[in-house]
């Protein structure tokens, strides 16, 4: 297997990576926000006067599962434009090799 095969083969599997990442992330969070709206509509259905406190608790607890999403988007994002980990490691290790 020659340098360029081996190459090609960490940026495909990188980009497929950052693929899932950002998708998987995208999935949780629908996912996350679609039982945090139905278990505070339950809450308000059943004890009214609690809705503005549970209100509150649920926009903080949004805003972690969009913190996960978005630092997932981030590692995602990394992984597709910025220097590659597995790239630099692989170069690291066949650079004895090639020259």
């Amino acid at each position: 297997m020659d340098i360029t095969s081996v190459i090609g083969q960490v940026q495909s599997f990188s980009v497929l990576a950052a693929g899932l990442l950002i998708s998987l992330a995208a999935l949780g969070t629908g996912i996350g926000f679609g039982l945090l709206g139905g278990k505070f509509l339950e809450g308000v259905a059943r004890q009214p006067e609690l809705g503005p406190m549970l209100m509150m608790r649920m926009f903080i607890m949004a805003g972690l599962v969009d913190a996960f999403a978005a630092i997932s988007i981030v590692m995602g994002l990394l992984l597709f434009f910025a220097t590659n980990p597995f790239l630099t490691a692989v170069l690291n290790v066949t650079k004895p090799v090639v020259s």
